[in-house]
């Protein structure tokens, strides 16, 4: 039982930045666990928080609750709140004009033992300010602008033409994300600095799109593909109507590496996916994205002829490793009983992002900085956010494409000066494929 509600100094807080919370929280199943496992939220009421269908709705939902919850949820929400990544909102709630005279205090947690499948620390942000916040190229931290809602005209206008794309959740994603090898089976494996930015980017801009977000970190070749096999035949997929599959670590052509330096082929991965292999998905879009190298050598660009001179650059990238794989079967199967049934291609409805190119003699690695993540990355967040709300994916993607092009690093005296990236995506999409943000029928 909690003895009282929030102290009055806190529930001014909180009410005091409602708006600004109700459009910048992310609500996910991250932040609801980890006000269970302090017993401020009880698992009837996180089932509600998370049965809303938008996430202005969700937000809401858990302010309403907060100030019921006892002296120690604000203190504990602020937390909860560092522990994924929010830090700008508890620093909002924690820096109120208001002073009484006494310091509102911030619980930090010993155990991090929490039923989620990564474990990080999260690096403090530095204080924002309205140019902190600006897109700017020497900026700390990805941009976190909420992600832009669709309007109802533009979904109505464009729903018949396309994939549905109305269930809530939209559907699941898994981020795999290999950080750190194994210095004895993989010792020509460096850690991926900046590779746990970019797992938090997707699992944040995902969950802001709606899909339930499953982020493993640090696996194996072979337990990379029995998180895949069992997320490809999770039943549910039954009742939504698509799905998410992100795959960063170092890589080569057509594979990446588990932690153990043992190679996983991504051919295997989109078979796991098809049309045979994984029915509940049929007819559904299947959404890739692999940032990871195809190769070794590094894109040192060609200058435009008559060209603008370059005024300005990133800062200092570093290079990753990326790689791709793809296949496209076309074997058929008949149906015996009955009336012919439809015939579907064995491979089709995905498309697949790739950080890098695979070219006909070389493969380009994948540019990553060990602040604000991958640049492939960091422009899939971006785009996603700005423009999800009235263009379909592929678009999407060749706008990834344009800004990857323009990147270029910056690195004095290093071989990755000026030295360039370009990414690409393969589409058996039969649709265009609009993911309709923050807009439900």
């Amino acid at each position: 039982m909690l003895e009282c509600g929030m102290l009055e100094r806190d529930r001014r807080a909180l009410k005091k930045r409602s708006a600004v919370l109700c459009k910048q929280l992310v609500v996910d199943e991250m932040l609801v666990q980890l006000l269970q496992a302090d017993d401020i939220l009880t698992e009837s009421m996180a089932e509600g928080i998370m049965a809303e269908k938008t996430s202005v709705k969700k937000s809401w939902h858990l302010l309403l609750l907060l100030p019921k919850r006892g002296p120690r949820a604000f203190s504990l929400f602020c937390a909860a709140l560092r522990e994924t990544e929010q830090q700008h909102l508890c620093e909002l709630l924690t820096q109120s004009p208001e002073k009484d005279g006494t310091d509102t205090h911030i619980e930090r947690r010993s155990d991090s033992s929490l039923p989620h499948p990564t474990q990080e620390v999260i690096a403090a942000k530095r204080a924002r300010t309205h140019e902190s916040m600006e897109f700017s190229l020497d900026a700390d931290s990805p941009i976190s602008t909420p992600v832009l809602p669709c309007t109802p005209d533009f979904y109505l206008s464009h729903c018949q033409q396309s994939y549905r794309m109305s269930s809530s959740p939209r559907g699941f994603a898994l981020v795999i994300s290999n950080v750190t090898f194994d210095p004895c089976a993989a010792a020509e494996l460096d850690t991926r600095k900046g590779g746990e930015v970019d797992d938090e980017v997707l699992r944040k801009v995902l969950t802001e799109l709606d899909y339930m977000v499953t982020v493993h970190r640090d696996l194996t070749a072979q337990d990379m593909r029995l998180c895949i096999a069992n997320f490809c035949q999770r039943p549910d997929h039954r009742t939504v109507d698509s799905c998410v599959v992100c795959v960063l670590s170092h890589g080569v052509d057509g594979a990446v590496y588990g932690t153990d330096g043992q190679l996983l082929q991504l051919d295997w991965m989109f078979e796991a996916f098809d049309n045979s292999h994984c029915p509940l998905l049929q007819n559904k879009p299947k959404m890739f994205f692999v940032q990871a190298c195809r190769g070794d050598e590094m894109d040192c660009g060609v200058e435009q002829i008559d060209g603008p001179t370059r005024t300005y650059s990133p800062s200092c990238e570093q290079r990753d490793a990326g790689r791709e794989g793809q296949g496209d079967a076309a074997s058929r199967q008949r149906g015996d009983m009955g009336r012919p049934r439809i015939k579907l291609p064995q491979r089709s409805d995905m498309i697949c992002g790739f950080a890098s190119l695979k070219g006909q003699t070389i493969s380009t690695a994948a540019m990553r900085n060990t602040k604000r993540g991958s640049w492939f990355i960091q422009d899939i967040n971006t785009t996603l956010r700005l423009h999800a709300r009235d263009t379909h994916l592929a678009d999407i993607l060749v706008q990834v494409n344009g800004r990857i092009k323009e990147r270029e690093g910056y690195a004095p005296g290093t071989q990755h000066h000026r030295c360039k990236e370009m990414s690409e995506f393969t589409s058996s999409l039969c649709k265009d494929l609009y993911l309709f943000p923050k807009y439900q029928p």
